[in-house]
Protein backbone atom coordinates (compact mmCIF):
# COMPACT_ATOMS: atom_id res chain seq x y z
CA UNK A 1 0.00 0.00 0.00
CA UNK A 2 2.79 2.76 0.98
CA UNK A 3 4.47 1.91 -2.35
CA UNK A 4 0.98 2.54 -3.94
CA UNK A 5 0.57 5.85 -2.06
CA UNK A 6 4.20 6.82 -2.94
CA UNK A 7 4.00 5.93 -6.91
CA UNK A 8 0.69 8.50 -7.08
CA UNK A 9 2.40 10.95 -4.74
CA UNK A 10 5.43 10.98 -7.75
CA UNK A 11 2.95 10.84 -9.76
CA UNK A 12 1.08 13.88 -9.03
CA UNK A 13 4.35 15.43 -8.17
CA UNK A 14 5.27 14.78 -12.29
CA UNK A 15 2.28 16.38 -13.43
CA UNK A 16 2.15 19.19 -11.63
CA UNK A 17 5.84 20.22 -12.27
CA UNK A 18 4.93 19.90 -15.75
CA UNK A 19 1.22 22.01 -15.30
CA UNK A 20 3.30 24.46 -14.01
CA UNK A 21 6.88 24.50 -15.80
CA UNK A 22 9.07 23.78 -13.30
CA UNK A 23 12.32 22.83 -14.33
CA UNK A 24 15.92 23.21 -12.92
CA UNK A 25 17.60 26.53 -13.66
CA UNK A 26 19.79 26.20 -16.85
CA UNK A 27 23.57 27.56 -16.34
CA UNK A 28 25.68 29.46 -19.21
CA UNK A 29 29.30 29.77 -17.87
CA UNK A 30 32.43 29.24 -18.60
CA UNK A 31 33.85 25.60 -17.87
CA UNK A 32 36.41 24.68 -15.42
CA UNK A 33 36.60 28.12 -13.73
CA UNK A 34 35.03 30.88 -11.35
CA UNK A 35 31.82 29.90 -11.06
CA UNK A 36 32.01 25.90 -11.54
CA UNK A 37 33.15 25.73 -7.48
CA UNK A 38 30.57 28.69 -6.85
CA UNK A 39 27.77 26.91 -8.37
CA UNK A 40 28.27 23.78 -6.40
CA UNK A 41 27.95 26.17 -3.32
CA UNK A 42 24.07 27.33 -4.37
CA UNK A 43 21.92 24.71 -3.37
CA UNK A 44 18.70 26.58 -5.05
CA UNK A 45 20.74 25.77 -8.61
CA UNK A 46 20.83 21.85 -8.33
CA UNK A 47 16.53 21.90 -7.91
CA UNK A 48 14.03 23.12 -10.18
CA UNK A 49 12.18 26.36 -9.84
CA UNK A 50 8.33 25.35 -9.02
CA UNK A 51 7.20 28.46 -9.67
CA UNK A 52 3.85 29.80 -7.35
CA UNK A 53 1.41 27.50 -9.08
CA UNK A 54 -1.19 30.10 -9.62
CA UNK A 55 1.28 32.23 -10.78
CA UNK A 56 2.23 29.96 -14.09
CA UNK A 57 1.10 32.56 -16.46
CA UNK A 58 3.55 35.32 -16.82
CA UNK A 59 1.17 37.88 -17.27
CA UNK A 60 -0.53 36.91 -14.29
CA UNK A 61 2.85 37.02 -12.46
CA UNK A 62 3.93 40.56 -13.66
CA UNK A 63 0.47 41.79 -12.23
CA UNK A 64 1.00 40.04 -8.73
CA UNK A 65 4.76 41.21 -8.24
CA UNK A 66 3.55 44.74 -10.08
CA UNK A 67 0.49 45.49 -7.97
CA UNK A 68 -0.25 43.12 -5.50
CA UNK A 69 3.32 42.06 -4.01
CA UNK A 70 4.21 45.48 -3.62
CA UNK A 71 1.70 46.82 -1.59
CA UNK A 72 2.09 43.64 0.89
CA UNK A 73 5.58 44.61 1.71
CA UNK A 74 6.49 47.42 4.26
CA UNK A 75 9.64 48.62 5.42
CA UNK A 76 10.66 51.63 7.17
CA UNK A 77 13.60 53.20 5.45
CA UNK A 78 16.17 55.13 7.71
CA UNK A 79 16.06 58.05 5.23
CA UNK A 80 15.83 58.96 1.98
CA UNK A 81 19.29 61.14 1.28
CA UNK A 82 18.73 63.72 -1.18
CA UNK A 83 22.58 64.46 -3.44
CA UNK A 84 23.69 66.95 -5.61
CA UNK A 85 25.60 66.19 -8.27
CA UNK A 86 28.29 68.02 -9.66
CA UNK A 87 26.28 69.73 -12.65
CA UNK A 88 23.91 70.85 -9.92
CA UNK A 89 21.22 67.44 -10.36
CA UNK A 90 19.64 65.89 -7.47
CA UNK A 91 19.73 61.98 -6.93
CA UNK A 92 19.28 60.17 -3.73
CA UNK A 93 20.04 57.33 -1.66
CA UNK A 94 17.41 55.39 0.53
CA UNK A 95 19.08 54.01 3.21
CA UNK A 96 18.44 50.62 5.59
CA UNK A 97 20.99 49.89 8.38
CA UNK A 98 22.28 53.09 9.02
CA UNK A 99 22.90 51.84 12.60
CA UNK A 100 24.82 48.53 11.82
CA UNK A 101 28.42 48.50 12.23
CA UNK A 102 30.87 50.50 10.45
CA UNK A 103 32.49 47.55 8.62
CA UNK A 104 28.59 45.70 7.65
CA UNK A 105 28.88 45.54 3.96
CA UNK A 106 26.28 47.50 1.72
CA UNK A 107 24.17 46.24 -1.15
CA UNK A 108 23.80 48.78 -3.36
CA UNK A 109 20.68 48.35 -5.17
CA UNK A 110 19.85 50.00 -9.10
CA UNK A 111 16.18 50.45 -9.35
CA UNK A 112 13.87 49.55 -12.03
CA UNK A 113 12.55 52.35 -15.18
CA UNK A 114 10.50 53.98 -13.07
CA UNK A 115 11.49 52.64 -9.98
CA UNK A 116 11.38 54.59 -6.44
CA UNK A 117 11.87 53.24 -2.36
CA UNK A 118 8.15 52.30 -3.00
CA UNK A 119 8.12 50.45 -5.83
CA UNK A 120 11.65 48.89 -4.33
CA UNK A 121 10.73 47.68 -0.74
CA UNK A 122 10.53 43.89 -1.53
CA UNK A 123 14.20 43.89 -2.75
CA UNK A 124 15.24 45.82 0.05
CA UNK A 125 13.14 44.19 2.95
CA UNK A 126 14.57 40.42 1.56
CA UNK A 127 17.68 41.38 0.63
CA UNK A 128 18.11 43.01 4.07
CA UNK A 129 16.57 40.04 6.21
CA UNK A 130 18.39 37.50 4.41
CA UNK A 131 21.83 39.06 4.76
CA UNK A 132 21.65 41.54 7.81
CA UNK A 133 23.46 43.80 6.34
CA UNK A 134 23.07 47.58 4.95
CA UNK A 135 21.00 48.66 1.62
CA UNK A 136 21.40 51.82 -0.36
CA UNK A 137 18.89 52.04 -3.20
CA UNK A 138 20.55 54.74 -5.55
CA UNK A 139 17.60 56.85 -6.58
CA UNK A 140 18.00 57.99 -10.43
CA UNK A 141 17.20 61.74 -11.24
CA UNK A 142 13.67 62.32 -11.28
CA UNK A 143 12.24 59.74 -9.76
CA UNK A 144 9.98 59.59 -6.50
CA UNK A 145 9.44 63.10 -7.33
CA UNK A 146 12.99 64.42 -6.84
CA UNK A 147 13.77 68.05 -7.91
CA UNK A 148 14.55 68.70 -11.23
CA UNK A 149 16.89 71.19 -10.96
CA UNK A 150 18.74 70.58 -14.47
CA UNK A 151 16.77 69.40 -17.36
CA UNK A 152 18.33 65.81 -17.67
CA UNK A 153 17.00 62.75 -17.33
CA UNK A 154 18.40 59.13 -18.89
CA UNK A 155 15.93 55.59 -18.82
CA UNK A 156 18.93 53.72 -17.61
CA UNK A 157 20.31 56.35 -15.03
CA UNK A 158 23.99 57.84 -15.39
CA UNK A 159 27.21 56.19 -15.13
CA UNK A 160 28.59 59.51 -13.98
CA UNK A 161 25.88 60.08 -11.06
CA UNK A 162 26.25 56.89 -9.67
CA UNK A 163 30.30 57.09 -9.93
CA UNK A 164 29.21 59.86 -7.08
CA UNK A 165 26.50 58.08 -4.96
CA UNK A 166 29.44 55.47 -4.89
CA UNK A 167 31.56 58.09 -3.17
CA UNK A 168 29.16 59.00 -1.24
CA UNK A 169 28.33 55.84 0.01
CA UNK A 170 31.99 54.86 0.62
CA UNK A 171 32.94 58.49 2.50
CA UNK A 172 29.74 57.78 4.85
CA UNK A 173 31.10 53.99 5.12
CA UNK A 174 34.70 53.67 4.28
CA UNK A 175 34.63 50.12 6.09
CA UNK A 176 32.28 48.82 4.18
CA UNK A 177 32.59 46.52 1.12
CA UNK A 178 30.11 47.19 -1.68
CA UNK A 179 28.09 44.78 -3.68
CA UNK A 180 26.20 46.19 -6.55
CA UNK A 181 22.29 44.61 -8.20
CA UNK A 182 20.51 46.01 -10.56
CA UNK A 183 16.93 45.39 -11.24
CA UNK A 184 15.76 45.54 -15.05
CA UNK A 185 16.39 48.87 -16.37
CA UNK A 186 19.29 49.37 -13.38
CA UNK A 187 21.10 46.22 -15.27
CA UNK A 188 21.67 48.64 -17.91
CA UNK A 189 23.22 51.00 -15.63
CA UNK A 190 25.25 48.92 -13.57
CA UNK A 191 26.44 46.29 -16.40
CA UNK A 192 27.18 50.01 -17.94
CA UNK A 193 29.12 51.33 -15.00
CA UNK A 194 30.92 48.47 -14.30
CA UNK A 195 32.45 48.33 -17.79
CA UNK A 196 33.46 52.07 -17.39
CA UNK A 197 35.63 51.69 -14.53
CA UNK A 198 37.03 48.11 -15.12
CA UNK A 199 39.61 47.62 -12.31
CA UNK A 200 38.71 51.28 -10.67
CA UNK A 201 35.20 49.69 -8.72
CA UNK A 202 34.72 49.01 -5.08
CA UNK A 203 32.02 47.00 -6.29
CA UNK A 204 33.05 43.07 -5.52
CA UNK A 205 30.15 41.54 -6.91
CA UNK A 206 27.31 42.27 -8.94
CA UNK A 207 24.10 40.45 -9.66
CA UNK A 208 21.48 41.62 -13.30
CA UNK A 209 18.23 40.56 -12.54
CA UNK A 210 16.53 40.35 -15.80
CA UNK A 211 18.42 42.25 -17.92
CA UNK A 212 17.51 43.70 -21.50
CA UNK A 213 21.17 43.11 -22.78
CA UNK A 214 21.39 45.56 -25.77
CA UNK A 215 19.27 48.93 -25.46
CA UNK A 216 19.57 49.53 -29.08
CA UNK A 217 17.65 46.28 -29.59
CA UNK A 218 16.14 45.64 -26.66
CA UNK A 219 12.83 47.67 -26.25
CA UNK A 220 11.67 45.96 -29.73
CA UNK A 221 11.05 42.30 -28.04
CA UNK A 222 8.90 44.00 -25.16
CA UNK A 223 5.28 42.70 -25.24
CA UNK A 224 2.95 45.37 -26.97
CA UNK A 225 0.98 45.95 -23.66
CA UNK A 226 3.57 46.43 -21.45
CA UNK A 227 5.10 48.87 -23.79
CA UNK A 228 2.56 50.77 -24.44
CA UNK A 229 1.95 51.24 -20.83
CA UNK A 230 5.24 52.03 -19.83
CA UNK A 231 5.60 55.19 -22.11
CA UNK A 232 2.37 55.90 -20.36
CA UNK A 233 4.38 55.99 -17.31
CA UNK A 234 7.27 57.57 -18.22
CA UNK A 235 6.04 60.85 -19.71
CA UNK A 236 3.49 60.76 -16.28
CA UNK A 237 6.75 60.98 -14.38
CA UNK A 238 9.35 62.70 -15.73
CA UNK A 239 7.47 65.09 -18.51
CA UNK A 240 4.49 66.07 -17.44
CA UNK A 241 5.68 66.74 -13.43
CA UNK A 242 8.44 68.71 -14.47
CA UNK A 243 6.78 70.83 -17.51
CA UNK A 244 8.49 73.97 -16.55
CA UNK A 245 12.14 72.69 -16.60
CA UNK A 246 12.20 71.42 -19.95
CA UNK A 247 13.55 73.97 -22.38
CA UNK A 248 13.51 71.60 -25.62
CA UNK A 249 9.71 71.87 -26.27
CA UNK A 250 10.17 70.42 -30.19
CA UNK A 251 11.76 67.09 -28.45
CA UNK A 252 9.07 66.96 -25.64
CA UNK A 253 6.66 66.93 -28.68
CA UNK A 254 8.48 64.28 -30.50
CA UNK A 255 8.96 61.89 -27.05
CA UNK A 256 5.38 61.98 -26.19
CA UNK A 257 4.16 60.92 -29.46
CA UNK A 258 6.13 57.69 -29.12
CA UNK A 259 4.32 54.92 -29.48
CA UNK A 260 6.25 52.22 -27.97
CA UNK A 261 8.98 51.82 -25.58
CA UNK A 262 11.45 51.62 -28.51
CA UNK A 263 10.29 54.61 -30.07
CA UNK A 264 10.46 56.33 -26.87
CA UNK A 265 14.14 55.29 -27.05
CA UNK A 266 15.23 56.49 -30.29
CA UNK A 267 14.10 60.37 -29.43
CA UNK A 268 14.39 61.26 -26.17
CA UNK A 269 18.48 61.16 -26.77
CA UNK A 270 18.17 65.05 -25.79
CA UNK A 271 16.44 64.86 -22.46
CA UNK A 272 19.39 62.71 -21.53
CA UNK A 273 21.85 65.95 -22.62
CA UNK A 274 23.17 63.84 -26.21
CA UNK A 275 23.16 65.80 -29.41
CA UNK A 276 22.56 63.10 -31.12
CA UNK A 277 21.19 58.94 -30.99
CA UNK A 278 24.75 57.35 -31.80
CA UNK A 279 26.63 59.24 -29.09
CA UNK A 280 23.63 58.51 -26.80
CA UNK A 281 23.92 55.02 -27.34
CA UNK A 282 27.69 54.76 -26.98
CA UNK A 283 27.87 56.36 -23.92
CA UNK A 284 24.81 54.71 -22.48
CA UNK A 285 24.65 51.02 -24.10
CA UNK A 286 26.09 48.50 -21.59
CA UNK A 287 26.64 45.65 -24.82
CA UNK A 288 30.06 47.90 -25.38
CA UNK A 289 31.97 47.77 -22.37
CA UNK A 290 31.23 43.93 -21.55
CA UNK A 291 34.48 43.18 -21.94
CA UNK A 292 36.19 45.63 -19.54
CA UNK A 293 34.00 43.92 -16.29
CA UNK A 294 36.34 42.58 -13.99
CA UNK A 295 34.06 41.49 -11.00
CA UNK A 296 31.97 38.54 -10.73
CA UNK A 297 28.58 39.11 -12.43
CA UNK A 298 26.01 36.78 -11.66
CA UNK A 299 23.24 37.34 -14.60
CA UNK A 300 19.58 36.00 -14.13
CA UNK A 301 16.62 35.83 -17.08
CA UNK A 302 12.99 33.87 -16.98
CA UNK A 303 12.58 32.18 -20.56
CA UNK A 304 8.73 33.57 -19.98
CA UNK A 305 9.99 36.98 -19.72
CA UNK A 306 7.50 39.27 -21.72
CA UNK A 307 9.13 42.49 -20.82
CA UNK A 308 13.38 41.86 -20.98
CA UNK A 309 12.74 38.78 -23.44
CA UNK A 310 14.75 36.37 -23.59
CA UNK A 311 15.08 36.99 -27.27
CA UNK A 312 17.56 39.38 -26.40
CA UNK A 313 19.97 36.86 -24.27
CA UNK A 314 20.52 34.69 -27.77
CA UNK A 315 22.80 37.11 -29.63
CA UNK A 316 25.62 37.11 -26.90
CA UNK A 317 24.91 33.56 -25.28
CA UNK A 318 28.72 32.27 -26.69
CA UNK A 319 30.34 34.85 -25.91
CA UNK A 320 28.97 35.15 -22.73
CA UNK A 321 30.10 31.86 -22.06
CA UNK A 322 33.49 32.67 -23.13
CA UNK A 323 33.67 34.95 -20.04
CA UNK A 324 35.74 33.66 -16.58
CA UNK A 325 34.11 36.54 -14.44
CA UNK A 326 30.44 36.13 -15.91
CA UNK A 327 27.53 34.05 -15.92
CA UNK A 328 24.16 33.54 -17.22
CA UNK A 329 21.19 32.02 -15.19
CA UNK A 330 17.80 30.97 -16.82
CA UNK A 331 14.35 29.45 -15.59
CA UNK A 332 11.86 28.34 -18.05
CA UNK A 333 9.07 30.49 -15.48
CA UNK A 334 9.57 33.57 -13.74
CA UNK A 335 8.12 36.45 -15.55
CA UNK A 336 9.99 39.81 -14.84
CA UNK A 337 11.54 40.49 -11.77
CA UNK A 338 9.08 38.14 -10.19
CA UNK A 339 10.23 34.20 -9.85
CA UNK A 340 7.61 33.64 -7.15
CA UNK A 341 7.68 30.61 -5.19
CA UNK A 342 5.14 28.80 -2.60
CA UNK A 343 1.65 28.12 -3.20
CA UNK A 344 0.69 30.53 -0.41
CA UNK A 345 3.32 32.21 1.49
CA UNK A 346 4.94 33.45 -1.79
CA UNK A 347 8.65 34.83 -1.88
CA UNK A 348 10.93 36.00 -4.45
CA UNK A 349 13.26 32.70 -5.24
CA UNK A 350 15.35 35.51 -6.88
CA UNK A 351 16.03 37.84 -3.93
CA UNK A 352 17.15 34.42 -2.04
CA UNK A 353 19.40 33.37 -4.67
CA UNK A 354 20.63 37.41 -5.05
CA UNK A 355 21.62 37.23 -1.00
CA UNK A 356 23.27 34.02 -1.26
CA UNK A 357 25.37 34.98 -4.32
CA UNK A 358 26.69 37.84 -2.04
CA UNK A 359 26.96 35.90 0.91
CA UNK A 360 29.22 33.47 -0.41
CA UNK A 361 31.47 36.12 -2.11
CA UNK A 362 32.07 37.45 1.53
CA UNK A 363 32.92 34.70 2.60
Amino acid sequence: MKKIVAKVHQFTDQWLDRAIGAEEPKLYFKQHGFFDELFNSLPQLKRKYKPTPWLANSHLHIFYFDVVKKKNHQIEYDVIEQLTMSDGGVTAIAWVGLDLPENTPTIVILHTLTGSPESMVEMVHDLHQYTGWRIALCVRRGHANLPMTVPKINLFGSPDDLKEQLAHIQQRFPESDLYAVGSSAGTGLLVRYLGDVGKNTPIKAAFALCPGYNTETGFKNVHPFYSKIMVKKLCQRFIEPYSKAWREEETIKVVTRAKNLAEFEKVYYRMAGFHDYESYSKATNPIYVLDNIHVPLLILNAEDDPVCHIKNFEPYKDALQQKSNIAVITTKKGSHCGFYEGTFNTKSWANQLIADFFKIQRN
